[in-house]
């Protein structure tokens, strides 16, 4: 392992099941030489799962064990197998399952089975059976468990039967967590038995560390403490969430009143009677929708009714996350930069178009000016066609689709994140691909949502105000490297008080249908 590459050190995460840690190893290169030299502080840096880390350990200190010809001190399961082995005859007729199920089998009466009704003995033998196995299982987990082979600094300071201090004291417990999650098959969920049964074995093998007395409630709150933290993280989990509200485990929780389980229970059949009214109404306008879609003559009309009519349920679609995938197979009609626009105006009242012209128009000299885009191989490539070309119309045109392309540059942002010219797109959230973009008749604009083409547009324009409006109509974050050149476009296209963007009614609308 020593000699081994980058790669192979990858080959061999995959063999042990922990594939997903490939990328982070590639990214940091860990060869087979730094494999064996990590700590457990590099793998907690390195590796974020509280099992994989466990399980990485482990896999480390088996083999460092097996060159060496060492027993391994940090698995105790296996000395434990005599034990368990010997034990089972003597409990295998008693708390077998499958001996359980069939004493079980013997309580069912005939006249029982054939109303339905199980007898009483066979719930209360039952029960048995659970305590049985969770009596077994608890025995299983005090004859296996042993400390694990604290790292080096650790082992000094114990064996110097000095008073650890916190830092020390951190490590430990860190150690030993990640220890009992090894054991708990990565559960984050420890029994009380299983906390004692650790806080015991580290006191049994360090007495110096029972302090007047109180060490083991000390010990066993900070373990607890500890798991509360690597716990952390999922608390917002969904299902999580759920559990702890059916089984009472949130902090401050009071027991329902039978009034309230019962208004809980009316508002559940109410949000069930109106998720199926909805379903048939988005069917309905889910078939119409995709019938027109295909249409070489739309009526736009009846579109921008329906369109209106089910706003309602395409944001609620939008906001609990529903894959744009299925909501563009809902509503096709979202590909076209008009219907974008219009859903942008429903939700905000801004005729995005026209105040994204005005931007380009307003800002063009002076970002086309600017020291920061000198150099930029965009502004080199305008200057060059600028001296082919002496319509103003066409020199307009061109200056705005320049600054268009080097807004990110001005504001210090990621341009991969904004456009793409004459490239492929990588990125997932909303970006432009342009190709030729200063050549009138062959330039093309596309917006790329999901690496995959959302829509073709004619301008430079269009495409902005595209790109701006995806963000807000699929509700997508905006990504960290390009939030400057966001905030400064929404900003001039919000402002509702500048003199240049008076109110505006419906009726004066800046972009027009499509034209079939």
């Amino acid at each position: 392992m020593e000699a081994w590459s980058v790669d192979q050190v990858c080959s061999w995460l995959v063999e042990k099941n922990l594939g997903e840690l490939v990328h982070r190893f590639q990214e940091e290169e860990v060869s087979g030489a730094a494999l064996l030299a990590l700590n457990d502080r590099m793998v907690q840096q390195l590796v974020k799962k509280i099992g994989h880390q466990a399980v990485l350990m482990d896999l480390i200190q088996k083999y460092k064990q097996k060159n060496q010809g060492l027993k391994s001190p940090g698995s105790p399961k296996e000395p434990a197998l005599p034990v368990q082995a010997a034990a089972a005859p003597a409990d295998e007729q008693s708390s077998s399952p499958a001996n359980c199920g069939e004493q079980t089998a013997s309580f069912y009466s005939t006249e029982n089975l054939d109303n339905g009704l199980i007898d009483q003995r066979v719930l209360k033998q039952r029960r048995n059976v659970k305590q049985v196995l969770a009596r077994n299982k608890a025995l299983q987990w005090t004859k296996s468990y042993a400390l694990p082979e604290f790292p080096y600094d650790v082992k000094c300071t114990l064996a110097e039967q000095k008073c650890p201090d916190h830092s020390m004291r951190i490590r430990i417990i860190e150690f030993l967590q990640a220890d009992m999650t090894k054991y708990l098959e990565g559960s984050l969920y420890p029994t009380t038995q299983q906390y004692n049964d650790v806080v015991n074995a580290l006191l049994r093998a360090h007495p110096f560390l029972d302090e007047d007395g109180c060490g083991f409630f000390l010990w066993k709150r900070a373990l607890k403490d500890r798991f509360k933290y690597v716990r952390r993280p999922i608390e917002d989990d969904e299902q999580v969430m759920r559990n702890k509200c059916k089984f009472g485990h949130r902090r401050g929780q009071t027991r329902k009143s039978l009034a309230d389980i019962r208004f809980d229970e009316i508002k559940i059949v109410q949000i069930k009677e109106e998720a199926a009214c909805l379903d048939s109404e988005v069917d309905e306008h889910m078939s119409w929708f995709q019938q027109e879609y295909v249409k070489i003559e739309k009526d736009w009309r009846e579109i921008d009714k329906r369109m209106s009519q089910t706003l309602s349920i395409r944001r609620k679609l939008i906001g609990s996350r529903t894959p744009l995938k299925d909501i563009l197979k809902m509503f096709p009609f979202l590909k076209c930069p008009y219907q974008m626009f219009r859903e942008f105006q429903l939700l905000t009242r801004t005729d995005i178009y026209k105040r994204t012209r005005h931007i380009l128009e307003s800002y063009s000299e002076n970002i086309l000016t600017s020291f920061s885009v000198v150099d930029n191989p965009i502004h080199i490539a305008l200057q060059e066609k600028m001296k082919q070309h002496t319509d103003e119309d066409m020199l307009k045109y061109m200056k705005m689709t320049a600054t268009c392309l080097l807004l990110p540059d001005v504001f210090g942002d990621d341009p991969s994140l904004f456009a793409i010219v004459n490239g492929k797109v990588q990125v997932s959230t909303p970006v432009l691909e342009v190709k030729n973009p200063f050549n009138i008749d062959d330039c093309e604009f596309s917006l790329y949502l999901e690496k995959e083409r959302l829509t073709k547009v004619d301008d430079c324009v269009t495409a902005l105000a595209a790109l701006v409006a995806a963000f807000h109509v699929f509700e997508i974050e905006c990504p960290r490297r390009l939030s400057q050149t966001l905030n400064f476009l929404e900003t001039l296209i919000f402002d509702m008080h500048s003199p240049h963007f008076p109110s505006m009614k419906e009726k004066d609308v800046g972009f027009q249908h499509p034209v079939t």
